[in-house]
């Protein structure tokens, strides 16, 4: 089988589908994003014959059961870069624990080509608070431009948050929405609260970091997505004022419990029915 596009749901249910299919499947340009890894790995654990796993080529000997294990799932990679931003546009000092940092990939990097410090003690991210945080340019001068791709590239899930951490930073960024539709008509709301940004077009948005001189100004606003969801809270939370999203649900379905998560570091938020 080859794959269009490297779909994580449709390589997953490529995967489950194989493994107990009579005879050998090849999927061509697999994606291969840590949490197929760890389906493999597991599917593996339980009796599976899958081999190539971490690579875009899978072959899978199908066999005739599979048993029990035991698995520990990975954490949530795109929470982990949410805390991060958070820290960072709230100036806050917050260590995220157990986030296996070897499966990250590229995102602590990324957040440090924005000026953003952290370290890695243990298997926790440490982030200190910071007044300030400077984008880096290019050797040539230009500024930074921030992409997703299929993994092991930039996840697409964390572009809003980059975006919205940006506002805050001192220096330029160049988004670039390449993977998704859509994903940066939220631009509008994060403009109406005074951050500098730049719709190009709708996969491209420049922005202007203000360096934390004048905060973001509050308003009221409605979570058109999950990502685009938790990047207005993180900049709600930065900004002065009592701000109100709707349509928190968009950020339920990917942040459980996320109010009593915030109150519990010290945020002042509260759910309306």
């Amino acid at each position: 089988m080859l794959l269009d596009e490297a779909s994580v749901t449709g390589t997953a249910n490529i995967i489950m589908a194989a493994v107990l299919a009579e005879g050998t499947t090849t999927i061509y340009n697999a994606a291969c994003e840590p949490y197929i890894q760890q389906l493999c790995k597991m599917l593996n654990s339980m009796g599976a014959k899958i081999t190539g796993i971490s690579s875009n080529l899978l072959t899978i000997e199908g066999v005739k059961e599979l048993g029990g294990c035991e698995h520990r799932i990975l954490p949530d990679m795109i929470e982990i870069g949410s805390w991060i931003g958070m820290a960072a546009m709230t100036g806050s000092d917050i260590t995220i624990k157990d986030v296996c940092y070897d499966e990250l990939g590229v995102i602590p990097t990324m957040f440090r080509k924005m000026g953003i410090k952290l370290e890695r003690v243990g298997d926790d991210i440490h982030i200190p608070a910071q007044d300030h945080y400077e984008i880096e340019n290019y050797i040539d001068g230009s500024i930074l431009t921030i992409a997703d791709a299929p993994w092991p590239g930039f996840t697409p899930d964390l572009l809003s948050i980059a975006l919205v951490v940006a506002t805050q930073a001192r220096g330029s960024v160049l988004i670039h929405q390449k993977m998704f539709e859509s994903r940066l008509f939220f631009v509008d709301k994060l403009i109406d609260m005074g951050a500098q940004i730049i719709l190009c077009d709708p996969h491209r948005a420049t922005v202007i970091g203000i360096d934390k001189q004048v905060p973001l100004k509050a308003t009221t606003m409605t979570s058109p997505d999950i990502r685009a969801g938790i990047s207005l809270l993180i900049a709600a939370l930065s900004a002065d004022g009592v701000s109100t999203i709707h349509n928190i649900e968009q950020i339920d379905r990917g942040y459980q419990n996320i109010d009593e998560r915030l109150r519990a570091i010290g945020a002042e938020i509260v759910r309306l029915d």
